[in-house]
Order: C-alpha cells, then sequence, then structure tokens
C-alpha cells in the first residue's frame, strides 16, 4: 500500500503513471516479473524508461558496491564467526544479514541491467524523431509507446480493445477484478510458501490442499518413481495413446473407496461435472434438472450446456424442493444436483433426506463431494460415507456396496484429486453403464488429453493412504475447532456450519480485498478475498482453511492477526451483527448451535485415541502401516520397494586412510567365506 501511496505523488509528472489505472499499477507493483523474479513487473517497465532507467542502473550499482566494500576490511572475516558460521559456503551466506543483503543487491542488480540490455537490443528509429525513438525503444512512461497503445480498430469495424478494456472497467468499478497473489507453497515448510521473492515467506491459511497431502513421503515417492519408470507426458486422449495402467489403477481404487461398480477420471472435477450433467440432461429424453441455488459453477455450466430445463430450488429446503418435483410426472427424468459441504459458507446438503425424496418421485441423485472427499467418512470416502460411519468402519477396505447406506442410495457421485487427496483431476463413480455411457458420449472426456502417468499415480497413492489413515482427517477437524473458538473468543464474525470451512464474514468488496493485503504485509498471512460472483454482494468474506500441518502456535498467532485486522480497519465483529439483526448466518438471535459433522468419539477425544495436535518444531506424523500398504500397491506396475542407499561423504567420513594389515593369507580368506 505504501508503494501505492508513493507512485500517486508522480501520477501528475509521469505520462505513463498518469494515465494508468491505479488497479494496473496495484498488479504491477505487487507482481514480479516473470523473467526477472527479484523485481517487480512495474520496475521492469521502468528500466525501459529514459529518465529512470538510468537512475535505477546507478543506484543498483551503488547497492552493490556499499555491500561488496565491506569485503575489504578487516572486520569482514568475522562476521561469519560471530553469526556461528565457521566456514561459510554459499548456502550458509545467507544466514548472515549483511552477505545475504549483497547476494540479494547482486541479484537484482544483474536482473536490472538484464532488464536494461533487453531493451537496448530492440531496434531504434532515426535520431532525427526523438519521440518516435523513444517509441521504438518501448519506453512506457512516453505516451507514443508502441506497447502502451491499444491495437486501432478498423475504420467501421468493431473497437474490440475497447470492448475488454471496458469490461475489466466493470470489474474494478464493483471491486470483483481478481488479484492472482505469486504464492509457492514449499514442500519441506509446510504450510509455509515463498512470494515472488524466495527470501520472503508466508503462512498460507486458503489453500484446498487440506491434509497436505501435496508434500506426503509416500505420494511423492512414488510420483518420483513413476516418472522415471513412465516419463512426463500422457501421449495423448485416452483413446489414442493416454490409457495408461496407472489411469485404469486409479480409477479402480477411486471405485472401491465409494463402493461403486465403476469411476472415471477427468482432468478436473470442473470438466467432470460439465461433460457429465452435459451429456446426461442431452440424452435423457425431457430431462428436467433439480438445482441447489448455492451449486457450483462447473454443475450450472453443466445443466446449461446439455438443454434441459433446469428448476432450481432454495439452499436445502426440502421443503422447497419436494414441492417443486411434485410438479412433474414420475416418468420423466429428474436428476437432483446438489453437494455435501458447500465450500463458500460450510454448510452440508441433507442427503438423506434427498435421497428419500429422489425415490419418492423418481429421481437420480448427483452428488458433488469435492470438498469432503478425503475429509469425511472412516475411510475418507466423504460425507456419504461419515454418516454411516460404524457401518464404513467395520466393512473395512470392502469395495462392495453395503445395500440401504447412504452412499449405496447416491446414484452418482462426482469428486475431485485437487483437493483433500493434493493432487490434480476430477471422477466420477456411479454404475458399469452409466461410466461407460459418460465415457462413450462426453467429449470433455474423449477430445482431453489425459493426465500423466506420475500425476495418476500420486493421486493413488494419496487415496491409498488416508484410507488406511484416519489420523489426518481428525486433526484437521480438531485444528477447526480450535480456531473457530478463539474466533468466537475475540467476537469474529464466523459464518457458522458444521464442517470444516471457517468463512469469515467481511460484508464489504474493498474492505475484503483491504483485510487480505493487510494479513499479508503485516502479519505474513496469505489468505485470499472472496468476493462476488463467488458469494453474493454483501456477503463477502475471508475463507481460512485449517490444516493437520499448522501447528498451535500458528493458530493462536492467526486469530492475533485477524483480531488487530479487524481493529485496525474498522471491519464490522459479531456483536456489530447482532445490533443489525444478523446478517449471512452472523448474528442471528435466537439461533441454534450447529453441531459439527464429527462427534468427539469419531475424532478419538472420549476415548483418548485423537492425534497429538502439533507444536512448534514437531514434524508431522507418517503412518508407516499406510506407507506399506500404499508402496505394495504399485509392485505390478513400479516393482516392490527398494529403500535408497544413503551417499557416503568420502571426503567427510570418519573411514581408515589405510587398510588394515591382513591376519590371515588371501587364500585362507577366500576359503573361509567359501
Amino acid at each position: 500500500m505504501d508503494k501505492l501511496s508513493n507512485l500517486a505523488k508522480f501520477k501528475a509528472t509521469c505520462p505513463y503513471l498518469g494515465r494508468t489505472k491505479t488497479s494496473t499499477l496495484r498488479t504491477l507493483c505487487t507482481s514480479a516479473s516473470p523473467r526477472f523474479p527479484t523485481v517487480s513487473k512495474l520496475t521492469e517497465k521502468a528500466t525501459k524508461c529514459p529518465v529512470m532507467g538510468p537512475a535505477l542502473h546507478i543506484r543498483s550499482t551503488q547497492m552493490v558496491a556499499g555491500y561488496a566494500s565491506l569485503a575489504g576490511s578487516a572486520e569482514f572475516a568475522k562476521i561469519p564467526e560471530h553469526k556461528g558460521i565457521n566456514k561459510p559456503s554459499p548456502a550458509d551466506a545467507q544466514k548472515c544479514p549483511h552477505a545475504s543483503k549483497a547476494i540479494a543487491a547482486a541479484r537484482m542488480a544483474e536482473e536490472l541491467a538484464q532488464a536494461k540490455k533487453a531493451k537496448s537490443a530492440k531496434p531504434v528509429a532515426s535520431a532525427s524523431k526523438p519521440a518516435a525513438a523513444a517509441s521504438a525503444a518501448g519506453c512506457p512512461f512516453h505516451a507514443s509507446t508502441s506497447e502502451a497503445k491499444p491495437k486501432a480498430a478498423v475504420p467501421g469495424g468493431f473497437d474490440y480493445e475497447k470492448f475488454y478494456a471496458d469490461e475489466l472497467e466493470k470489474k474494478h468499478k464493483d471491486a470483483s477484478y481478481r488479484y492472482f497473489n505469486n504464492i509457492n507453497r514449499l514442500a519441506s515448510k509446510f504450510p509455509i510458501a515463498h512470494t515472488g521473492n524466495i527470501q520472503d515467506e508466508v503462512e498460507v491459511w486458503c489453500a484446498n490442499d487440506y491434509l497436505g497431502m501435496g508434500n506426503n513421503p509416500v505420494v511423492l515417492e512414488t510420483m518420483h518413481r513413476t516418472l522415471d519408470q513412465y516419463g512426463h507426458g500422457a501421449g495423448g486422449t485416452r483413446n489414442i495413446a493416454g490409457n495408461t495402467g496407472m489411469h485404469l489403477a486409479l480409477e479402480e481404487e477411486l471405485a472401491s473407496l465409494h463402493r461403486k461398480p465403476a469411476a472415471l477420471v477427468f482432468s478436473s472435477c470442473y470438466v467432470a461435472n460439465d461433460a457429465t450433467l452435459a451429456t446426461l440432461g442431452s440424452k435423457l429424453p425431457g430431462c428436467v434438472y433439480f438445482s441447489d441455488t448455492m451449486n457450483h459453477a462447473s454443475m450450472i455450466q453443466g445443466m446449461r450446456h446439455s438443454g434441459a430445463k433446469r428448476v432450481i430450488f432454495k439452499h436445502n429446503d426440502l421443503q422447497d424442493l419436494e414441492m417443486k418435483l411434485a410438479q412433474y410426472p414420475k416418468e420423466t427424468p429428474k436428476i437432483i444436483a446438489f453437494e455435501s459441504v458447500y465450500s463458500m459458507c460450510g454448510s452440508v446438503g441433507p442427503i438423506k433426506e434427498i435421497c428419500d425424496l429422489a425415490e419418492q418421485y423418481g429421481a437420480l441423485t448427483f452428488l458433488d463431494e469435492v470438498h469432503a472427499v478425503g475429509l469425511y467418512g472412516p475411510r475418507g470416502a466423504g460425507v456419504a460415507e461419515h454418516l454411516d460411519y460404524e457401518l464404513h468402519k467395520a466393512a473395512g477396505q470392502s469395495p462392495n456396496p453395503i445395500p440401504g447406506s447412504i452412499m449405496d442410495r447416491i446414484d452418482i457421485i462426482t469428486g475431485t484429486l485437487g483437493k483433500a487427496y493434493g493432487a490434480v483431476g476430477g471422477y466420477i463413480a456411479g454404475s458399469n453403464d452409466f461410466v461407460d455411457m459418460i465415457r462413450s458420449y462426453a467429449s470433455g472426456f474423449i477430445f482431453t488429453t489425459s493426465l500423466p502417468p506420475a500425476n495418476m499415480a500420486g493421486a493413488r497413492a494419496s487415496i491409498s493412504y488416508q484410507k488406511e489413515y484416519n489420523g489426518d482427517r481428525q486433526l484437521k477437524q480438531i485444528n477447526v475447532r480450535d480456531l473457530k473458538s478463539r474466533f468466537e473468543a475475540l467476537d469474529i464474525p464466523v459464518i457458522p456450519g458444521p464442517s470444516h470451512i471457517v468463512p469469515v464474514l467481511v460484508g464489504d468488496p474493498t474492505l475484503t480485498r483491504l483485510a487480505s493485503d493487510t494479513l499479508l504485509a503485516k502479519h505474513n498471512v496469505y489468505v485470499q478475498a472472496i468476493n462476488y460472483p463467488t458469494v453474493a454482494r454483501g456477503e463477502e468474506r475471508l475463507r481460512f482453511t485449517v490444516t493437520p500441518g499448522h501447528n498451535v502456535e500458528q493458530i493462536a498467532r492467526l486469530a492475533r492477526a485477524v483480531d488487530q485486522t479487524f481493529t485496525e480497519l474498522g471491519i464490522k465483529r459479531t456483536s456489530d451483527w447482532r445490533k443489525l439483526g444478523g446478517h449471512a448466518g452472523v448474528g442471528v438471535a435466537d439461533a441454534k448451535p450447529v453441531e459439527p459433522i464429527w462427534s468427539d468419539a469419531q475424532l478419538g477425544l472420549l476415548d483418548g485415541t485423537a492425534p497429538a495436535v502439533l507444536t512448534p518444531g514437531k514434524t508431522r506424523f507418517v503412518d508407516p502401516r499406510a506407507v506399506r500398504v500404499t508402496r505394495e500397491k504399485f509392485n505390478d506396475l513400479l516393482g516392490p520397494y527398494v529403500e535408497p542407499v544413503a551417499p557416503v561423504d568420502a571426503l567427510n567420513a570418519d573411514l581408515p586412510l589405510a587398510a588394515p594389515p591382513l591376519t590371515t593369507s588371501i587364500p585362507a580368506a577366500v576359503a573361509t567365506a567359501v
């Protein structure tokens, strides 16, 4: 924010700053250059300016000279020793504040020079035309620059560039423009990430890698082995060259997870929902969709693409759904499309009751378990499994359906591999003929290059591990309870819900964006702002996701940071919403307490089997039995797992310099060995 206020001072004197929207400047100064990561996109542009370019070059040279001059002093040799480093290596240099700054300054100076050199390499026009020369040099601060001038519309034709600019301006005016932060999650430091500057580390509090499986050791190990065995790409669509043993094994794993006869993998669950609903609605004669008003965009698009009639019922309102179902003959093909966990508010669909209505009125059930698979049920199959927890726990890993169970009553289940399982891709599960029909007709499946074998292997390893180990799910829910209770004690307005989602109501798009920026800039907390159209206007929020990898100190620090940010920005708290009569479920008078899906008994809180919460310095538990079972599943394609042999550092190993004298003759030793 300080950068923006400084830039505003020069808008009147700099042509480029003057004509560029503040929102665009914000993006440029907060985004790292893809070619030169140590500088921002705005700084890279500035190297092309005839005024700022030379100034940046001089300043970067001064920075390097200032730090480098220290190297000639006698005190320099003592710095590493003072910092506890006896023989500094390049990696150890980062521990020294002086050396690390010198390295950073040198890197920045080098990249600024490269950017300036790239600018100088461009052809320059005749010196007799300075304006044209500046334009040819690509100066972004000059009105006649070629890169700043949009393509002119054809005389009498439609002005496409103006149309693009006007549409973007609408997003800026209603504060719904989306900003993407440069966040790079570190596998060895989960849940820590670095920004565009690799030295700038932040805590991630909004990723959908709910269980941290993106860095689980058996998942990474399996992906490395598969990459070495089968390479990177898939080779084409499933129909041409992309149907591998890894794909077939993953689909078998998914079918077993949901105790369904078959499953089919897509490139994402957006594609799975879109392709499946579009195909069903277009093939079933006179099909009518009944869609929850809060369904995901992928489901809405799929129903629209089908051309079938769509009837929308109020969120989780069984009475409204039944009233609308009753308006159609029982023989009319009908599909009720809904979700188990609604990701932006954390509510849970009434699955059993919707199954009852579907059977009564002759409808199929289409359940999206995207934000539930991996997180609910004794094996991680989702909320439908969790509702019959003990029944499924007793059935173990049998792939056979449990007649009468809620999961068995669901006709079609869709899920993702990209959230709790930490991979990429989506899938559907159901009857053999249903899956085969979608495989045969859905263009979103047929004409898309399949996912690479390594991704399939990683996803299968993740599912297998989570089917065998319940502790990650339990610990996540324990951490969710901890954060929600801390927020409640601080009067932070959490939208109530029984799931793992922790949505904090802000109620204003600008404030939500500002709160996100403030948490990142002042507290090193990354949580993305959720604005329209993802949520309704006036219900803008921050959506926190807690993982088993967050420790108690991080959770406590987050609660304090959010509390300070709410005070600093004057954001309404629960008590403020209560005075206004309540909003989006917050501060509602006489509201009944919401019971979490996971009970105390299921979390192991009653019998002492709950996993221990993490404390600073403590590493996450990895279940050895789940690792062993998972490794064995890949024996057919990758061979038995062999523990790698640790390399020996011959220079530093404590080895004898000479062979000991022989105590017996070589022939005698050989004879003894034989």
